[in-house]
């Protein structure tokens, strides 16, 4: 009888095999496809692939910021529909992302906001009409799962930068000029101003782990790529220049999403990690938290690459525009990011 028992518990981990030879793996990375600059008069499309956008006067807000940029604002068909707290059904969020790519008038495509949603329509998107459709496509938060897919499957340089409701100051309008309509190979450095003090107080960077290292920027808000791993959505991080951010996360959540990264696999093979603004990230009631900067050097130190926190990534009114899929080279003890080619053709 026991013989038996074993003889069919043998028969139902075989049956597993097939299954787990077929669970998703990071994509491997496609050859990098940079899409046009955005220049004067251009149709950007707009959509709202994850939260539903509650007041009407956001999205008129959004089209004079494009227009003052001399763009020429379109909405999707479906920016102001509504499901709970989703902008619209799933399948009309994709029908606007797969419109936008699929309409050679349009140049660029922006999200209006972030909120919770793109992995959901993952599936539906049409990569193939994206990979022969190739344009910017910006935004942050959330739609780092939108971003990530659309690298991993077609090999298209997406953009870690302001989405529609973002604050469009000097600083970030400069980066997204630069990076996305001049098509510079900018050093992202953070603002160094002193003010009335001695020192610079805020904004500061701090280095986890010394050094440079050259690779390909992926990466974008921590806990939505958390959600997404072991998905086919998530391109190679091998060689990659990991760069993270979030908002509104105790540290023992940052801790768990930063272990689910090390346990799929995902800071294996990074050549260097730069963590953003964690904007709102406390250690929450009670009392012996770890504090933010050990977490980070709990799971960085050991990757023996250079690592550095505080970079304008994330949910500040100053932002970076990273551009995923690009080489870059990180000094960790500047502080810098140097795009070693330009992002747009």
């Amino acid at each position: 009888m026991k013989r038996r028992a074993l003889l069919a518990s043998a028969v139902a981990a075989a049956a597993l095999l097939p299954s787990l030879r077929s669970a998703p793996r990071p994509a491997a990375a496609p050859r990098v496809v940079k899409p046009r600059r955005l220049g004067h008069g251009d149709r950007v499309g707009l959509i709202n692939p994850a939260g539903a956008t509650f007041a009407a006067s956001d999205l008129d807000v959004v089209e004079e910021t494009l227009r003052a940029l001399e763009l020429v604002p379109v909405r999707g068909k479906h920016v102001l529909d509504r499901y709970g707290y989703l902008a619209g059904k799933d399948e009309d969020r994709a029908a606007d992302v797969n419109a936008m790519f699929a309409d050679d008038s349009i140049k660029g495509i922006v999200a209006i906001r972030g909120g919770w949603g793109c992995a959901r329509i993952l599936p539906l998107l049409e990569y193939d009409t994206v990979a022969r459709n190739p344009k910017v496509l910006m935004g942050y938060s959330d739609i780092t799962a939108l971003l990530l897919a659309v690298n991993a499957k077609t090999g298209l340089v997406t953009f870690h930068g302001p989405d529609g409701i973002s604050t469009w100051n000097g600083f970030s309008v400069g980066y997204v000029r630069r990076v996305v309509m001049q098509g510079e190979a900018v050093t992202m450095e953070n603002p160094s101003v002193k003010g009335d003090n001695l020192a610079i107080t805020r904004d500061r960077v701090v280095t986890l782990r010394g050094g440079k290292a050259r690779g390909r920027l992926a990466g974008g808000n921590l806990s939505v790529l958390a959600g997404v791993c072991g998905s086919e959505y998530l391109p190679s991080w091998d060689g990659a220049v990991l760069f993270l951010e979030d908002t509104d996360e105790d540290i023992y959540r940052v801790d768990r999403m930063l272990t689910t990264l090390k346990l799929a696999g995902v800071l294996k093979g990074v050549r260097a990690v730069v963590f953003g603004k964690c904007t709102k990230c406390g250690p929450g009631e009670g009392y012996g938290s770890l504090t933010f900067e050990e977490v980070l050097r709990d799971h960085f130190a050991p990757l023996d690459v250079p690592a550095f926190s505080g970079a304008m990534i994330g949910h500040v009114a100053d932002k970076f525009t990273v551009p995923i899929g690009v080489e870059a080279e990180v000094d960790a003890d500047a502080g810098t990011i140097r795009l070693l080619e330009p992002a747009v053709l």
